[in-house]
């Protein structure tokens, strides 16, 4: 258990000292999960989060830091969209993992994108924006296949020569395994890129 903080309110007591010792260091909590274990959730939320036991990181949405010897740990993105989600299938990952499979792309983005089943939009958690977008399908870890095809897939998004970035993709096309990439296509593919993949495997 983290060290109770020292804070202006004073220590936790009461109600609130023993909600303060359920929580497990590194934990991310929804409201509805401690409110099950007090009587008055909200003012020993306020308490909690003012003496450092847990922190705030949206409406509803808390986290129980581990300490370590310069201070409160920050939870890892898979807790925090994890807590958020309530759920446990989804992708977190940065465009920046474009750059890993050899297409040209070199720009570096300050924007992390949560595929998933359940939400749509840009939410702020903590200190960081999270760009969730709801998939039909996608895989449980990032592979070059899929990377490849989720680049041209959101190719207009991108901070780089769109004509570039397809020339260089059409050259790279016999780098890969092709009976994989067109699983990955067929899977996660749009219908632009299945249909441009279609044309340049069949060229």
């Amino acid at each position: 258990m983290p060290v109770a903080a020292l804070s202006a309110v004073g220590p936790l007591r009461g109600a609130a000292a023993h909600l303060a010792d359920e929580l497990q260091a590194g934990r991310v909590y929804r409201r509805e999960d401690l409110a099950r274990l007090s009587t008055a959730v909200d003012r020993h939320l306020r308490e909690l989060v003012a003496t450092g036991k847990l922190k705030k990181l949206a409406q509803g949405l808390y986290h129980a830091p581990k300490q370590s010897s310069f201070g409160p740990l920050p939870p890892t993105d898979d807790q925090v969209v994890g807590g958020f989600l309530r759920d446990k299938d989804f992708l977190v990952f940065s465009p920046s993992a474009y750059n890993a499979v050899g297409l040209g792309t070199t720009q570096l983005y300050n924007r992390t994108l949560v595929y998933n089943h359940k939400r749509h939009g840009v939410f702020q958690l903590g200190n960081r924006q999270f760009d969730f977008r709801m998939k039909p399908r996608f895989p449980k870890k990032l592979t070059t296949d899929f990377l490849y095809v989720d680049l041209l897939n959101n190719l207009e998004e991108l901070a780089e020569d769109r004509d570039a970035v397809l020339r260089q993709a059409r050259s790279k096309l016999s780098s890969f395994d092709s009976v994989r990439l067109q699983r990955a296509a067929d899977s996660f593919g749009n219908v632009a890129t299945r249909k441009r993949l279609r044309e340049w495997m069949s060229a």
